[in-house]
């Protein structure tokens, strides 16, 4: 449990403040249209769209990745790594998937530790020795652990409600009397809106990634292992990035590292954080002095 004064406190709390900021948004723009109906249009979209993805994103993005399940035979040391960590932490063993991508990479889904699904891809495994894959295991249960999905889940939902609320603002409160917001000024809200719901959106998936490093570093005393996984990782993604479809974009965010090529204003409004900045904190954890 985060205490006062420690990263993983303030993590939680910035999330908090930035769940709220979405939801100052929502307010200030249904202030602005004076009206409710375009309100409660938008938030039944979001929470039917954001519902359906909370519930379905384990299959969501294992058929993404095209991952199937695996065996205790066929993968023992992964198996003993999940085990020893969910024994460590006190929580059920997770169902166990492999995608057979040559890209290194990894996430976890499901809603409660109960449903969780950790995935590794077979570049994955072949990169990593094992003390690096309990590092990165150790991450991916730190998302259903912090109950990351359902965070997630509630910043899309309130994202898409702004967007929503945006391209209401042009259809129905486009007027130039003092009572709506003009229709210039619905104009600018229909671009700016869902940029500032998007960036705020991509504010909390970072610092959720920051939260699962440390929760990682924590649960396998290990945060230089960690680290040096993901510098691997960082490598391996760049050579063998993987495209950018619309079915493995809608997973992409929970995955350990992006696995697009992303460059220039990719990479500053990419989901994750730089794994620089990634690999530096799980050193100054470490106590590591260069």
């Amino acid at each position: 449990m985060p205490r006062k004064g420690d990263p993983l406190h303030h993590n939680g709390l910035r999330t908090a403040l930035l769940l709220g900021l979405l939801s100052a948004l929502i307010i200030t723009l249904g202030a602005w249209l004076g009206g409710g109906t375009g309100v409660q249009i938008a938030l039944v979209l979001a929470l039917a769209g954001n519902g359906i993805a909370y519930f379905f994103s384990d299959r969501i993005a294992l058929s993404a990745m095209r991952a199937r399940p695996v065996s205790e035979v066929e993968q023992p040391t992964l198996y003993r790594i999940v085990r020893d960590l969910s024994t460590e932490a006190r929580q059920p063993m997770p169902r166990l998937y492999m995608s057979p991508t040559i890209q290194p990479n990894a996430f976890a889904t499901g809603r409660n530790p109960r449903r969780a699904v950790v995935c590794v891809t077979y570049g994955l495994t072949q990169l990593l020795d094992e003390r690096e894959l309990r590092g990165v295991v150790g991450h991916e249960l730190s998302h259903v652990y912090n109950r990351d999905i359902l965070i997630s889940s509630v910043a899309g939902a309130l994202a898409t409600m702004i967007t929503w609320l945006s391209y209401v603002a042009v259809f129905f409160g486009g007027s130039d009397d003092d009572e709506g917001p003009g229709f210039l000024g619905a104009l600018l809200m229909m671009v700016l809106g869902p940029v500032a719901a998007g960036m705020v959106q991509m504010a909390i998936s970072r610092s959720r990634e920051f939260q699962a490093d440390e929760s990682a570093a924590r649960l396998t005393g290990d945060p230089l292992a960690l680290a040096s996984a993901l510098r691997k990782i960082e490598m391996g993604v760049r050579r063998l990035p993987l495209p950018e479809n619309s079915r493995l974009t809608s997973a992409s965010h929970m995955m350990i590292a992006n696995p697009f090529s992303g460059s220039g204003l990719g990479r500053m409004f990419s989901t994750h954080p730089p794994t620089a900045e990634r690999v530096a904190r799980l050193e100054r954890m470490a106590g590591y002095r260069r």
